[in-house]
Formats: C-alpha cells, structure tokens, sequence
C-alpha cells in the first residue's frame, strides 16, 4: 500500500465515522468512495459508517472488479457512474440524510433544478440538483440514470432514496454532501414563505469564481 492510499483510507475513515456522528447516516445507510490513481477505495456493505476502520475499506481495480478487502457497497454502480460521466471526480458521498432525502420523495420538484438557489454556499459547493426516478435500492437502473444524465449535475437525488454528490476530492464531496442537507432543510423551513432567492447573475458570477469546487 502506498502512503497516498494509507493517508486517503485514514481520511475516508475520519470522515465516514464524523458523517455517523453527527446524523448524517444512521443504521448501515450509506457509502463513501475515492478516487485512486489505479482504481476506488470504496465502503463495505451492511456496515455503519461510523464503523469504517482504515484497514477494512474495500478496494477496486480500474475496471471495478474487486481486489482487495471487505465486499464493496452494493451500490457501487452510484459511484462508478459519476466517476465516468464527471471527469475531475476524486470522491463520491451517498447518505441518506434526513432533509435530503425528504425533499427526495417530494411529488412537486423541478425534477432538472430541485433546489433553489438560497445562498451562496448551495451554488459554490453543490451546484444545480438534479432527481432521477425511483428504482429499488440495489438495482444497477440507478447507474445508468446517473449515466444518462451525462454529467450536467455533481448533485443528484435518487427519488425516495437520498443523495447522491460527486467533489474533486474527498473532503470537497464530504462538504458538498453537508451543504445539500442543509440547504434542503432550509427550503422545507422556508416552504411557503416569501424568500428572495439569489439572481441569476448572482449565481453566474459565484458559478465562475468557485468552478474548481465541483467536477466536471
């Protein structure tokens, strides 16, 4: 193992167990992925992440076939999908987080822009959000929406099922991944209220000072 790889397992786990601690994931829901130079690191099945031990994440080949490690997430056809469609992807978050996943199962979203842009932090951090119908957890289906979207979106919402966010490294998924979470619970607080949102030239101009926070 190198010490890139030894550091990035050791980072994946401080913040998987972080995510757990602070209700971000409950129960075994969840899966954290990073990029290697030859392949993915990438979370087990059927396990809490705020469990996630340095030594016992799974790791993939360039091709996705299990080398090494505990059996993989699995719902690594998410993550693998985003890797493809989103070049500069060095990690990808899958929670299902309480707001996040709530705004999921709602019947009234823009199913192309699910979020409004209430502050400066969604657009920096997370960008336009986009929702792809239901499939059963566990079913590649999932994969090939987030293939067929091409890459338009580092954020998505697997319909009643959670999120889903893409950043160019692990700690920038990570925060991309907090900042939907928060900006949707904001949109149910604000639901029905008058709100000033941000202008679109407002969103243009944070879109082009931040583009290095966010893939593709």
């Amino acid at each position: 193992m190198t010490e890139k790889e030894a550091r990035l397992r050791a980072e994946m786990s401080r913040l998987c167990r972080s995510l757990f601690e602070r209700g971000f994931s409950v129960g075994t829901a969840g899966n954290v992925s990073a990029r290697l130079d030859d392949g993915l690191l990438i979370t087990p099945t059927n396990c809490s992440l705020g469990d996630i031990a340095s030594d016992r994440i799974a790791r993939l080949d360039a091709t996705g076939r299990h080398v090494d490690g505990p059996r993989p997430s699995k719902e690594i056809f998410l993550h693998r999908a985003l890797y493809e469609t989103r070049p500069g992807t060095g990690a990808v978050v899958h929670l299902h987080s309480t707001w996040a996943t709530a705004l999921s199962c709602r019947s009234d979203l823009d199913p192309e822009d699910c979020l409004p842009p209430l502050t400066p932090y969604v657009v920096m951090r997370v960008g336009t959000v986009v929702r792809v119908p239901y499939v059963a957890p566990g079913d590649p289906r999932a994969g090939t929406l987030i293939r067929e979207l091409r890459g338009r979106a580092a954020a998505v919402l697997l319909a009643n099922h959670g999120p889903i966010v893409a950043g160019v490294d692990l700690a920038s998924a990570v925060a991309a991944a907090e900042e939907l979470e928060e900006t949707a619970k904001l949109a149910f607080i604000l639901r029905g209220m008058p709100v000033d949102t941000l202008t679109a030239a407002d969103v243009t101009t944070l879109e082009t000072a931040y583009r290095g926070m966010k893939p593709g």
